[in-house]
């Protein structure tokens, strides 16, 4: 039987998020991957004082989790660990919200984009409307490689469904945090930046993980 090969350069005819692929991605649009992390600076450097309570929270969470974090399922890890400090957080507004595994599509240079998202913030109280943030994979079993894809593709199409040009998202593996920011800088061309990681299991550094958190809902979803 003669098997049928794709031709490596002809463009997928749709990108599924859960198993989207940098390389069927670039086949897409123009992707590549920028150098200056001080992008981040103004995200990571957000005036939020935490005050004793929620340092006292993020501590307790940590001691709590430390020793099991590592032998989480994804779900375990959703709901024990992520879900504490996103509802610490409260994403639950007036006009806006998190929502989890809710589907998006869009079509982006004649290719359609769809899938469920892990979690994304939008606008919207009953069903998402805008997307403005993302948060990708909860596995620890893969390479962060495949939630940086996955959180690629996700932003692609938010930031052709809202018609901007930048969007920010995060993608954890086990307990390591990365940040995201994604940049369309001309027709069908983008770039990516991705932040130094942050271990939620070390005090300080889930003190800046919550404040990013914090940032996008008092300053970048407004």
């Amino acid at each position: 039987m003669k098997i049928l090969k794709r031709n490596f350069m002809s463009k997928p005819e749709k990108i599924i998020f859960q198993t989207a692929e940098f390389d069927d991605l670039r086949q897409v649009v123009k992707l590549k991957s920028g150098e200056n992390i001080d992008i981040f600076d103004e995200w990571f450097n957000f005036d939020y004082s935490l005050n004793e309570e929620e340092s006292n929270f993020l501590i307790s969470l940590i001691k709590k989790h430390r020793n099991l974090v590592l032998s989480y399922s994804e779900e375990d890890l959703k709901m024990y660990f992520i879900s504490n400090i996103l509802n610490k957080v409260d994403f639950l507004m007036e006009d806006k919200r998190g929502y989890f595994d809710k589907p998006l599509k869009a079509v982006i240079n004649e290719v359609e984009f769809s899938g469920k998202t892990d979690f994304m913030l939008a606008f919207g109280i009953k069903k998402p409307q805008k997307p403005y943030f993302f948060i990708q994979e909860f596995k620890q079993t893969k390479h962060s490689v495949d939630a940086e894809d996955q959180l690629l593709a996700e932003m692609l199409a938010a930031i052709e469904l809202n018609k901007v040009n930048l969007m920010r998202g995060a993608f954890i593996v086990g307990a390591i945090w990365r940040f995201m920011i994604l940049e369309k800088i001309a027709e069908n061309s983008y770039q990516f930046f991705i932040s130094d990681a942050c271990d939620s299991l070390n005090f300080n550094s889930l003190k800046q993980i919550y404040i990013c958190l914090q940032a996008i809902k008092l300053k970048y979803c407004v």
